[in-house]
């Protein structure tokens, strides 16, 4: 086993943020890392579109949580390069039995994630044919269905706007997490 236990104890700070409570230790081979108590993740950074194919927790969460620190921490410090970060990402991923293709998608999607962050940039080309081999290969699987999520969201939205504008909104306030 990759960390030194898979519990992760977490609390929620907001709808897409969680604190980690307790260390989340990895040992690998050659690489030992702490995510801290106190750091803050979103899990699994998955844009709305395919959160169907890829939910934001899974089998992967702990790597995720990991991503998460190393490309917030650990690259900017120096520890790691973001290519670096993201093969640690992946293999992790394999550590924790996430199938193959899931695991190549997911990294598959990081590498594009750090063309939009001047840190993570660095070495990106060095994988672009692998990575634009896998986005032509996943496009007939995952395009389609985001496409109509796209939409779907789209047309959400408005239906939303317009309820919100006919019966007034909630007023601010952190939503209960229970539901009675």
């Amino acid at each position: 086993m990759p960390f030194d236990s898979l519990a992760l104890t977490v609390r929620r700070v907001s709808d897409t943020s969680w604190e980690v409570l307790a260390p989340l230790v990895y040992r690998g081979e050659r690489d030992t890392f702490v995510v801290p108590p106190g750091f803050r993740t979103d899990f699994a950074s998955v844009p709305r579109v395919v959160v169907w194919l890829f939910p934001r927790s899974g089998r992967y969460t702990p790597a995720a949580v990991l991503h998460d620190w190393l490309t917030d921490v650990a690259v900017p410090g120096g520890v790691v390069s973001a290519r670096d970060a993201d093969g640690v990402f992946r293999r992790v991923m394999r550590e924790l039995g996430v199938p193959p293709l899931r695991r190549w998608l997911m990294w598959t999607g990081v590498r594009w994630g750090a063309l939009g962050n001047p840190v993570r940039l660095a070495g990106w080309w060095r994988d672009a044919p692998r990575v634009l081999a896998l986005s032509v290969v996943a496009a007939p699987i995952v395009v389609p269905p985001a496409a109509v999520v796209a939409v779907a969201l789209v047309v959400y939205r408005a239906a939303e706007s317009v309820v919100v504008s006919v019966v007034g909104g909630r007023g601010p306030g952190p939503e209960p997490d229970v539901w009675r």
